[in-house]
């Protein structure tokens, strides 16, 4: 069995660092498919489309991985990689097209009938989501690093799966 993996980039390109997931799926290099040419790997930069991520959950996948600018604990730049809580989202509600909030994207995946698979998040401390394009310096140093986590999860993930067969 192959593990099917959604790698997610979010973030508004428009706001600073809430750029940060759109900029790491463009650097992070993942194959995304196995040797026998199956899909088992999606890389996609949704920017703001909480919907399109959601209706795309709907495929049911084995894990999600998350890439985001999450809220500075007072040292921009710094990576955090988490399991996500889906049972703290759950006081969410509604189906939102224009919300990328990951609460809010669980939120419309349940109305839609889904349920969120297990997910990683790959979050950088924003320096600054003030309008403007381009990340600030300590966030566009993480880009590289949060690049190969992501690569690095999602082989760890592979290999598990392979492991369980």
């Amino acid at each position: 069995m192959t593990a099917r993996i959604l790698v997610a980039g979010i973030g508004n390109i428009f706001l600073g660092d809430d750029g940060f997931g759109s900029e790491v799926v463009r650097n992070a290099e993942i194959p995304q498919g196995d040797s026998s040419g199956n899909s088992c790997v999606r890389v996609t930069d949704y920017g703001i489309r909480g919907m399109h991520l959601a209706y795309d959950l709907l495929e049911e996948w084995d894990t999600l991985v998350l890439v985001d600018a999450v809220p500075s604990r007072g040292n921009p730049g710094t990576l955090h990689v988490f399991q996500a809580d889906h049972e703290s989202d759950c006081g969410a509600g509604g189906l939102d097209g224009h919300s990328m909030d990951p609460a809010a994207v669980f939120a419309s995946l349940r109305a839609l009938g889904g349920s969120p698979p297990y997910t990683v998040v790959v979050g950088c401390e924003a320096a600054s989501v003030e309008e403007g394009i381009g990340l600030t310096e300590p966030v566009a140093r993480a880009v590289p690093r949060a690049a190969r986590a992501v690569e690095e999860i999602v082989a760890a993930l592979q290999t598990s799966a392979r492991e369980d067969r």
